[in-house]
């Protein structure tokens, strides 16, 4: 008896702290993206405007007299099969210019596939100052079976940027957004 007892109690147990667990984990995004609005911990682009757009207009002129070199990398995200790179992966700008890149994707499998490439920033104290004016990752991109795409991406880099930033490596995460009643077909 003593022994259903103590199984009893430890299944009891268990199982309230497996609830705990569960409820935590599913509170826990809500509460990071609080503390992290509220501390300003966060540096991922998505939060610090690298998902929005800029006016291509300026009427200032560029700084000449500084370059900054700007590294582009592509990743995709859960062994993605998509071949998907920058066409350029350095280039030396000046604050207050417009620039052009362009990124390739090309869907390698035999379905239709739609894709969203989520930007990231070294150093994050140049988040701020990072301009874009076009870019494909504001919104998703559907291919269809081995298509391929030239991405464009237009940005500027702020003439506010501090004077001790002279590298910004900009990196893009490929992942797939295809609805999964797609995927199955």
């Amino acid at each position: 008896m003593t022994n259903q007892k103590s199984h009893r109690k430890v299944f009891i147990i268990g199982g309230i702290v497996g609830v705990i667990m569960f409820a935590f984990c599913f509170a826990m995004v809500p509460l990071y993206g609080l503390i992290c609005k509220k501390t300003g911990l966060n540096s991922s682009a998505a939060n610090n405007g690298l998902l929005t757009s800029v006016s291509a207009t300026t009427t200032e002129p560029a700084d000449l007299t500084r370059t900054i070199r700007v590294e582009f990398v592509a990743v995709n995200h859960n062994g993605m099969p998509w071949e998907f790179f920058p066409r350029t992966k350095v280039i030396e700008v000046h604050p207050g210019e417009n620039n052009k890149v362009f990124f390739f994707a090309k869907n390698t499998t035999d379905k239709n596939m739609s894709v969203q490439a989520i930007p990231s920033m070294t150093p994050t104290d140049a988040l701020n100052y990072f301009h874009k004016i076009e870019c494909f990752c504001f919104t998703q991109q559907t291919l269809e079976a081995h298509e391929s795409k030239e991405m464009p991406m237009m940005f500027r880099i702020d003439k506010t940027i501090p004077k001790e930033i002279h590298v910004i490596t900009l990196a893009y995460t490929l992942f797939d957004t295809t609805p999964k009643e797609t995927r199955k077909g």
